[in-house]
This record gives C-alpha cells, structure tokens and sequence, in this order.
C-alpha cells in the first residue's frame, strides 16, 4: 500500500520529530525498501511459488511521484477507494479492498494488502505468506503488529468481512480483522508479529533493531538526516513473536 510520499501528508504522526520534509524523506525509502523486499521475497520463493510485487497507490494523480520511488519491476494499480463496495467498507478499508479486488481481477489465485511502514519486514515471512497461500482450499494469512494493527493480509478471494466494520487505526484492528474472518468461517494462519514505524517509538525501534530485512534506504535516510542524534532513547518492542 503506497502512499505518495509529499511534505505534510506523508508520517505526519512522525512530526515531531521529524520535519514534514524528512517525514516524505522516510515514506519514499520505507516504500523503495518494502517493493525491493517484495522483489527479494519472489526470488527466494521462486519456482515453487510465484509472488508478483505490485505498488497499490494513492491519490491518482500521484502515480509518477510513486512510480519514481519504486525499483524496476514493481507493478503500479490504483487502490483509492472510489470504486463502488459492500456497504460498511469505509476509510482505508476502501483502499485496501480496491487493492485485493484489482490484483485478484489481474488473474492471480491470492493476494495480499502489505503495509509499506515495515521497510525492515524479514523477507521468510512474505516466502511464508505467499506458500500458505499457494496451499489449496480458501483460507486468510494474517501478520499483525505490536501496536494492534497489522501489516498484512493475504485472502484467496475478495472477501469483504475482512474490511468491514473496522475501527482503522486504532489498537483494535487486528483482533476485528481476525473476528470477520472467524464469522466467514476460513481457516486462519497467523505470522510472527512484526511492527510498523507510524510514530516517535517506533521509530526508535527501528534505529535500535537489526533483525530484520536491512532496508538499506531507509537505513540511509537515517545517517543523512541526522535522525540517530535526537532519539537517543531505545523503546523497547516485542517482534519475531508468535500470536498467544
């Protein structure tokens, strides 16, 4: 899910302590780290599965300025949410169905929504997305992160439970999102909680962890701005953990 990186509308919650200028900075490596992941991820699953890493964006409008924070070979689709959708899909939930519906029209058997604010998401875990999702009958991956939400969901078909009715960000998404694929009746396969960088302690986990994919735009963000100097403070965070 790509966000066209612009100055005040890109990680606002990270100002403070970022300028808005450095915010769009940090949006535009996050989304070229999170593409050349999906791109590492097709290579380490391949052949025995096949992963196609599209860039779902918005607004329309801002399709180049997407277009030229991404590597070759990343797919581009709109995913605005203007289409028309089942009654109770609001919000980002618009979007979000917009992108499930327009890969799965693409011809692809599943599909996931991927949050580019985890540029340094492991690159197994998308492999493990995807090779659950190969696996026959229907079923719904899901990834979710430390601060309630989540940063995928993988659907074999575009369900629309799984979008409606929910309270966007906030602590509850997860567990929403797990409640409407409960009442669909699918089976439901839970990744290792990761985490997403939307504020200032999250963002110091990142400056603090070294586990993950090296997303070595982001990490260059980082150096050149100067970002280490003012969050000396480590926040500690729960990652790589199982579902209870």
């Amino acid at each position: 899910m790509a966000k066209a990186p612009r100055s005040g509308r890109s990680k606002t919650r990270l100002c403070p302590p970022l300028h808005p200028e450095h915010a769009a900075t940090f949006s535009a490596a996050f989304l070229r780290d999170t593409t050349e992941n999906l791109m590492s991820a097709a290579r380490l699953a391949a052949p025995d599965v096949s992963i196609a890493p599209y860039a779902a964006f918005a607004p329309a409008e801002c399709e180049a300025l997407v277009a030229s924070a991404l590597p070759p070979g990343i797919r581009l689709t709109l995913a605005d949410g203007t289409p028309s959708m089942p009654a109770g899909i609001e919000g980002f939930g618009r979007c979000l169905m917009h992108a499930m519906q327009a890969m799965l029209a693409d011809g692809h058997e599943s599909a996931c929504v991927l949050s580019s604010d985890s540029p340094t998401l492991p690159t197994e875990l998308l492999v493990m997305a995807a090779r659950h999702l190969a696996e026959p009958g229907d079923r719904a991956v899901l990834g979710a992160c430390a601060d309630g939400g989540y940063y995928l969901l993988g659907l074999k078909a575009a369900h629309a439970a799984p979008f409606s009715d929910i309270a966007w960000s906030t602590d509850t998404v997860a567990t929403e999102t797990r409640a409407r694929i409960s009442g669909l009746g699918l089976d439901l396969i839970e990744l290792p909680s990761w985490y997403d960088i939307d504020d200032a302690a999250s963002l110091r986990t990142l400056l603090n962890e070294r586990h993950g994919y090296p997303a070595s735009h982001t990490r260059s963000a980082i150096d050149r701005l100067g970002v280490q100097r003012g969050l000396q403070e480590p926040v500690p965070i729960a990652v790589l953990k199982n579902p209870a």
